[in-house]
C-alpha cells in the first residue's frame, strides 16, 4: 500500500524531505536544532502527503501533551471574554492547545475537583477568576504541573493579576480629592468567580477612608446581584433613605456603576450634579457612558498568564512562585465631579468661589 492509499507517517516524511525520521520529530516539535533550510524541507513534505503530528504519540516521546488547560467560572463575562482573546492565539503560536472548563454550579465544581479531569491530560492549568477553598487549592497542587492563578494571588504559587486594593484606593481618593466625605461602595455579591476581587476592592476603599480621616459608615456600604435593575434600584434607595445620603458612589464594576447611574438620573437625581459614580474595569460600556472609572487589561492579564504558563512548561528552573501584578489607571470621565451645594469642601461652590463671591 503506498503512502497515499494510508495515512502517512513519520518515515514517509523522513522518505520524501529525504532525512531521517528523528530529524522530521525534532522539526516538527519545534526544536531550533533543525536548520532553516532542513526546516523548510521538512514542512513541505508533511504538506504535501497532508501528515498531521499526533498528539498522543508526541506525548510518548516528550513527556508533554500539548495542551493547556484552563479553569473558568463562566465564560459569559467581558472579563473572560477579553482574556481568552489574547490566550488563544499566543498557545496556538507555541503550538498548544487550549482546553477549557468551565464550572458553573456546585454540581460540575465538586465533580471536577473529585475526578481532577485536567491530570495527563495537560501540561499547565490555567485557574481564571475562581474563588478556591483552601482544600480545592490543595487538590490542584496534587495535579503535578504548572497551576498559574489569575485575576487573584495564591501565596507561593504562580499568579497574574491587578492589586485590586490599590485600583480601589485610586477611585476612593479621586472622590476624596474632589471634596466628598459621604462615599458609598456597591459590592456585588453572587457573581461567580468574582467574590476575591470584590473583597479586595472594598478593603482598599475603607483604607482609602481611613488614610483620609473619614470615619467609616458601614450604612454606606451595600450589596446587590449581578445584572440585576431592581437590586440597583433598592441599593440606591437605601442610600437615599439615609438620614445623611452619600454625595457618591463607587460601584467594584462598570456594570454596577452604569446601573446606579441610571437608576439615579431615572430618579431625577443628576450624575455627577449631584451624584459622582466611579467604576472599576473600563470595560467599553464604561466608554459610551462616559463613566469615570479604575481601568485594569484582561486581554494584557491572559497574554501574560499565557506567556507565564509556556516559561513554566519549557523551564525547569522558571520560578514555581512568580506573581506578576498588572498596573491599574484611573480614568477620570464625566460622572464625578465635587460635591454639590453644602457638601462642598471648605464652602467652595463648584464655579470654584466661596461663599462671599471670591475666587478660591
Amino acid at each position: 500500500m503506498s503512502p497515499a492509499q494510508r495515512h502517512p507517517t513519520l518515515a514517509d516524511v523522513a522518505e520524501r524531505a529525504g532525512v531521517s525520521p528523528s530529524t522530521v520529530s525534532r522539526t516538527l516539535r519545534g526544536l531550533t536544532s533543525v536548520s532553516p533550510k532542513i526546516r523548510a524541507r521538512v514542512e513541505e513534505a508533511a504538506r504535501e502527503l497532508d501528515f498531521a503530528v499526533s498528539r498522543h504519540a508526541a506525548s510518548l516521546v516528550t513527556g508533554k501533551t500539548g495542551v493547556v488547560g484552563v479553569l473558568v467560572p463562566t465564560l459569559d463575562s467581558w472579563f473572560m471574554g477579553s482574556a481568552m482573546t489574547q490566550l488563544g492565539p499566543l498557545l496556538r503560536a507555541a503550538g498548544l492547545e487550549m482546553n477549557v472548563y468551565v464550572i458553573p454550579d456546585l454540581a460540575e465544581r465538586t465533580a471536577f475537583f473529585e475526578r481532577l479531569p485536567a491530570r495527563r491530560n495537560a501540561d499547565a492549568l490555567l485557574v481564571f477568576s475562581f474563588d478556591l477553598t483552601d482544600a480545592e487549592t490543595a487538590r490542584l497542587d496534587d495535579l503535578e504541573m504548572p497551576v498559574i492563578y489569575v485575576s487573584q494571588h495564591v501565596e507561593g504559587r504562580p499568579s497574574v493579576y491587578v492589586d485590586d486594593v490599590a485600583g480601589a484606593c485610586k477611585a476612593t481618593r479621586h472622590l476624596l480629592n474632589l471634596g466628598h466625605r459621604r462615599i458609598a461602595f456597591a459590592q456585588t455579591v453572587g457573581a461567580r468567580g468574582f467574590g476575591f476581587s470584590s473583597q479586595e476592592r472594598l478593603l482598599g476603599y475603607r483604607q482609602a477612608l481611613t488614610e483620609a480621616g473619614v470615619p467609616l459608615d458601614e450604612e454606606l456600604v451595600v450589596t446587590l446581584p449581578p445584572r440585576d435593575e431592581r437590586g440597583a434600584r433598592e441599593a440606591v434607595g437605601s442610600l437615599l433613605s439615609l438620614r445623611e445620603p452619600p454625595t457618591a458612589v463607587f460601584a467594584d464594576v462598570d456594570e454596577q456603576a452604569v446601573s446606579i447611574t441610571w437608576t439615579l438620573r431615572k430618579a431625577g437625581i443628576e450624575v455627577p450634579e449631584r451624584m459622582s459614580v466611579v467604576g472599576f474595569d473600563d470595560q467599553d460600556t464604561a466608554r459610551w457612558f462616559d463613566l469615570s472609572t479604575v481601568a485594569q487589561s484582561p486581554s494584557d492579564m491572559g497574554r501574560i498568564a499565557g506567556e507565564l504558563a509556556l516559561e513554566l512548561i519549557n523551564d525547569a528552573h522558571a520560578d514555581p512562585g512568580r506573581h506578576i501584578v498588572l498596573p491599574t489607571h484611573l480614568i477620570p470621565r464625566g460622572t464625578t465631579a465635587p460635591p454639590f451645594g453644602p457638601h462642598t469642601s471648605k464652602g467652595a461652590s463648584r464655579d470654584g468661589t466661596d461663599d462671599a463671591g471670591t475666587r478660591t
